[in-house]
């Protein structure tokens, strides 16, 4: 009888395994540990608070079928909406599995460079490449996976291409996993449909010889991280996550979830660690969670352990640290004829964020070719002439003593997962930078501005305002600072729809 090892056996078994790791560096700088004391050393480098907008690949075989998100559990979850598809254009998932759809994602007219050239011109300061998804599927040439991009799919290095062409093009570049959740998330490839013509019928994911890219056999199945991982597994993650880092050598590592228990510190130290190494002694590295959800389904967490991330959140108000908010165009992976959210609310999404403390990471989905349908890039291009505008009171920009004003203040940006309102004209954000306030109003103004919050009574502003001007026009506007508010003429001049910007200087 197989006998498995408890999680936390399994867990020290592997710590003391790799505790030597922690002695491989230069010791210029306090190593970090792996206890939740020791990696409270983190502090958020100054790129990353520079930074501001990053855009990520979130691409890999999933994406191939271009019906959204979740593809390689869902295609085996009877009834769902891509089981459906599947069963239509496919067949059967006993007889077509996922390891049959992994081949049709080619990569076979994409271009990084020109696609960077996009980014880094729409305004991105870093780019992130999908790393392993739950999919268990490495899209490096992964050295303990024989899944992985070089041997199956595009057999190319998908992530180690991405990250020299962004570096050629002097952006820092990030790294995402999602692999804790693999082992319970997919592990629907073993289940088999309870009605229909094909009831009983285990599905592909039940044949041994494809157990390396399923799993082997076991009970878990829900979409959580998991509670009782075999000890392969958690080898198996280590092992690849470790290798993701050292061959990228990546500025900022996004894991989905909180942290993956005892080995998710260890690895967290490691990278800390390493990143030190890489630049000498110094810590430049930005390790990306996400706090404890409501049911405890995503992993450990504790604040000050590395960069907050919000999945499609807003944060209500400036945070202490900067964090990141990641969104996408649309979901996560391509899904054909899916209704995009604007240029104009993701350039009010770049700035709420901003002003909060905040960067933004947006995810653009590429199709199976590489390519980017005709609306995204109309999407880029639309942001792009706003960030050529308006990018100085974005970039290297800290918030001020308050965020914003305006009806919007307190409401969530209209998003894909739950309600909400786009900001008005009417709403102002605020961020600053070298003794500068800018001012966003977030749409054309129609009428005379008053900032209460700059006026005299409001004490917020250290000395009388000296100057105030529109981002990218020269026209002199009419102004004065009274008690009851700053006063500004209606400018003659609005440069973009999306959102006009003063720079107010006292």
């Amino acid at each position: 009888m197989s006998m498995r090892p408890s999680r936390r056996t399994a867990l020290q078994t592997l710590a003391a395994g790799f505790a030597s790791l922690r002695t491989a560096f230069p010791a210029r700088a306090p190593a970090f540990e792996p206890t939740w004391e020791s990696l409270k050393q983190y502090r958020c480098p100054e790129w990353f608070r520079n930074a501001k907008f990053g855009i990520w690949a979130h691409w890999g075989p999933q994406g191939a079928p271009m019906e959204g998100d979740w593809y390689a559990r869902n295609m085996y979850v009877q009834g769902t909406r891509q089981y459906e598809y599947h069963l239509k254009t496919y067949g059967h998932p006993s007889q077509f599995g996922f390891k049959d759809i992994i081949p049709l994602w080619n990569a076979k007219n994409w271009e990084p460079e020109v696609l960077m050239r996009m980014y880094k011109r729409a305004g991105a300061r870093y780019f992130a490449s999908l790393g392993v998804h739950c999919d268990n599927f490495d899209c490096w040439n992964s050295k303990h996976h024989r899944w992985n991009s070089v041997n199956y799919g595009p057999k190319r290095d998908i992530v180690g291409t991405w990250n020299k062409v962004a570096r050629d093009h002097g952006m820092r570049f990030a790294v995402s996993e999602h692999l804790a959740w693999s082992y319970d998330w997919f592990n629907v490839n073993k289940d088999a449909d309870k009605t229909g013509p094909f009831a009983g019928v285990p599905y592909d994911g039940n044949d041994p010889a494809y157990q390396d890219l399923y799993w082997e056999p076991h009970p878990e199945k829900g979409a959580n991280f998991p509670v009782n991982p075999s000890r392969h597994f958690l080898w198996s993650w280590f092992a690849r996550v470790k290798d993701l880092i050292d061959q990228q050598k990546p500025d900022l590592v996004y894991t989905d979830g909180g942290l993956f228990g005892e080995l998710g510190r260890e690895i967290v130290a490691y990278y800390y660690n390493a990143n030190m190494s890489w630049n000498g002694g110094e810590q430049q590295g930005v390790y990306t969670l996400k706090a404890t959800s409501p049911d405890g389904k995503n992993g450990d967490y504790q604040p000050g352990v590395g960069t907050r991330d919000m999945e499609r959140g807003i944060a209500d108000d400036i945070q202490a640290e900067p964090f990141q908010t990641d969104t996408c165009l649309g979901q996560w992976q391509y899904y054909r004829d899916f209704k995009y959210r604007s240029a104009k609310e993701l350039v009010h999404t770049l700035v709420d964020v901003v002003s909060k403390n905040g960067s933004l990471l947006l995810s653009v989905p590429q199709m199976p070719d590489g390519t980017l349908d005709s609306e995204e890039e109309s999407i880029l291009y639309d942001i792009t002439m706003w960030m050529r505008i308006n990018s100085e009171a974005i970039y290297d920009t800290r918030p001020w003593k308050k965020f914003g004003d305006g009806p919007g203040l307190r409401q969530r940006i209209a998003n894909p997962r739950g309600p909400g309102k786009p900001l008005a004209p009417e709403d102002v954000r605020y961020t600053s930078k070298n003794g500068k306030l800018y001012v966003f109003c977030m749409g054309p103004q129609e009428r005379d501005l008053n900032l209460a919050s700059l006026g005299t009574a409001a004490g917020l502003l250290a000395a009388p305002v000296k100057n105030v001007r529109v981002i990218g026009s020269e026209e002199k506007l009419k102004w004065t600072q009274e008690a009851a508010g700053l006063r500004i003429a209606r400018p003659a001049f609005q440069p973009h729809p999306f959102a006009i910007v003063f720079e107010v200087v006292s």
